[in-house]
C-alpha cells in the first residue's frame, strides 16, 4: 500500500550527506524539503507518557545529564526515539504530501514501513563508513554538537567524558547497521569523498527516477 506517491525518502547513516542531498533535491525540482528533526514541529504538544524518547531533552533539567549516560543508555534512547520519531512522521506527512509538489524526506521511518508506504523507487539509501560518524561528530559546526562539546569539557575528566560518549556513538554506528542498510533491497550510495554534493545529486536523480 503506497501512501506517500509524491514522497521520495533518503535513510541511511550519518556523515553520508542525506541532509544536503535532501536540501539540493528541493531546491532543484521545487518541492518540499523535510529535513533532519523536521517532526520537531510536533515537539511542544507531544504528551512524555507516549513518546518518552521524543520529549527526554524537551524535559531535561541538566544537560549534563545527557552526556553522563552509559553507551548502553545512550543507544537505548536513540533506537527509543527513532521508532517515537516514524510515528510522528506518519502523522505529518499526509498533510505534507497533500500539497501536491515533491516532498523529499531525510526520514526516520524504518526500512521495513518504507517497503509499505513509499512508492517504488522512492526509496534512496545512503551511507558512510560508521568510524566517521565516531572520529567526525564534534567536527561539524552546528549549534547543537558544539553545544554538547562544551558539556563534555565542562566534565571533571573531560577525555573520560568524551570517550564515554564516542561509545555510545560507536554502538548506534555499528557495522551491523551499517550491513542492514547495505543489504536492505533499495539502491545504496555510498559516501565518496572526492565526489561533489552536485555530482551525488546527479547520481541520486538517476536512481530515483528524477534524471
Amino acid at each position: 500500500m503506497t501512501l506517500f506517491p509524491n514522497a521520495y525518502f533518503i535513510i541511511g547513516t550519518a556523515y553520508a550527506g542525506k541532509s544536503t542531498l535532501v536540501r539540493l533535491l528541493a531546491q532543484k525540482h521545487h518541492g518540499i524539503a523535510c529535513e533532519e528533526n523536521y517532526h520537531d514541529a510536533l515537539l511542544p504538544a507531544l504528551d512524555a507518557a507516549e513518546f518518552p524518547c521524543v520529549t527526554y531533552t524537551r524535559d531535561l533539567q541538566d544537560w549534563h545529564d545527557f552526556i553522563r549516560r552509559t553507551p548502553e543508555a545512550y543507544k537505548a534512547w536513540i533506537d527509543g526515539a527513532s521508532r517515537e520519531c516514524e510515528t510522528l512522521e506518519m502523522r505529518l506527512l499526509p498533510g505534507i504530501c497533500s500539497r501536491g509538489k515533491p516532498v523529499f524526506v531525510d526520514t526516520n521511518i524504518s526500512m521495513e514501513t518504507l517497503k509499505t508506504v513509499a512508492a517504488p523507487g522512492r526509496v534512496l539509501v545512503m551511507l558512510a563508513d560508521p568510524e566517521i560518524s565516531v572520529r567526525r561528530f564534534f567536527e561539524r559546526p552546528d549549534r547543537e554538537k558544539q553545544f554538547l562539546y562544551r558539556l563534555i569539557l565542562e566534565e571533571k575528566d573531560p577525555q573520560a567524558a568524551l570517550e564515554n560518549y564516542r561509545r555510545g556513538l560507536t554502538l548506534i554506528n555499528s557495522p551491523e547497521r551499517y550491513q542492514a542498510f547495505l543489504h536492505s533491497g533499495f539502491p545504496v550510495i555510498l559516501r565518496d569523498e572526492k565526489r561533489s554534493p552536485e555530482e551525488t545529486l546527479v547520481l541520486a536523480e538517476q536512481i530515483l527516477g528524477l534524471a
